[in-house]
């Protein structure tokens, strides 16, 4: 029997919609204001897949989806992109202010950190709770994985961006308390430095949890991914959802495999 290898397959949910990027392609599915189902598909401004240096990979899967966004608005108008919302917006302002009072208070090094860090997911997270885009999240998972797994699967995703929260939270402590000893002239330079290493070190290292999901040090550090997506980041969608993930995971297929008509 011939097994057909899968698309390795990326997504990204909507406030109204499912945007699903393979290796080359993209394709976006959303429910306009009517209701109706509209969706635009296209080649990647930006390919990852072609980045080769570990150093790299982190950031250039990041520019990658960034580059991608306005192609998406562009073909597609009626996409909501998630950091219109108000309520994401004003829940990223606030952790902003709120990470910058912590590092100017009194508090050791290491516990400055810790806080940031939290301060930093907790209200983006409380913001998108129980809302559409969270259920296009859970949609998306759903999607993807069982085109995956070849069955149906949970809201939850071993791949969710979420599960670089463990990673990137403890390289990131890392590069922050190393900036402090840098005198303050470079230190500009280096939070650029750190900020570019610690991404790509958890990269790194979520590659090797994905490749040794039974290690217990992957499932410690999957954990507070595990939490998001359960808890605040992912809801379980509808019908109608999971239709236009559904489409978009289709169109996106339908480009990878070279069957453009």
């Amino acid at each position: 029997m011939i097994q057909i290898e899968k698309v390795r397959l990326g997504g990204m949910a909507l406030p109204n919609g499912v945007l699903v990027h393979g290796p080359r392609y993209w394709a976006c599915a959303v429910r306009d204001e009517g209701g109706r189902l509209r969706a635009a598909s296209g080649r990647k401004p930006v390919r990852s897949v072609e980045v080769e240096s570990p150093l790299m990979r982190g950031p250039a899967r990041i520019a990658e989806v960034f580059a991608l966004l306005p192609v998406v608005r562009r073909a597609l108008p009626e996409a909501r992109l998630p950091f219109e919302r108000g309520r994401v917006g004003a829940a990223m302002a606030g952790s902003a202010l709120a990470v910058r009072a912590i590092r100017r208070s009194g508090l050791g090094s290491v516990a400055q950190e810790a806080l940031a860090a939290g301060l930093a997911l907790g209200p983006i997270a409380l913001a998108l709770r129980g809302s559409e885009l969270a259920a296009y999240h859970g949609a998306e998972h759903i999607s993807i994985g069982s085109y995956e797994h070849d069955e149906p699967r949970t809201r939850e995703h071993e791949r969710c961006g979420t599960h670089l929260v463990g990673p990137l939270l403890f390289t990131s402590a890392v590069g922050s308390l190393a900036v402090r000893s840098v005198p303050p002239h470079l230190r500009g330079l280096a939070r650029l430095v750190a900020g570019v290493g610690a991404l790509a070190a958890s990269v790194e290292v979520f590659g090797w949890m994905l490749r040794n999901a039974g290690h217990p040090l992957a499932g410690a550090l999957a954990r507070p991914g595990h939490e998001l997506q359960q808890r605040f980041v992912t809801a379980e969608p509808t019908p109608e959802q999971l239709e236009v993930a559904d489409t978009a995971l289709q169109e996106c297929l339908r480009l990878e495999s070279g069957t453009v008509g």
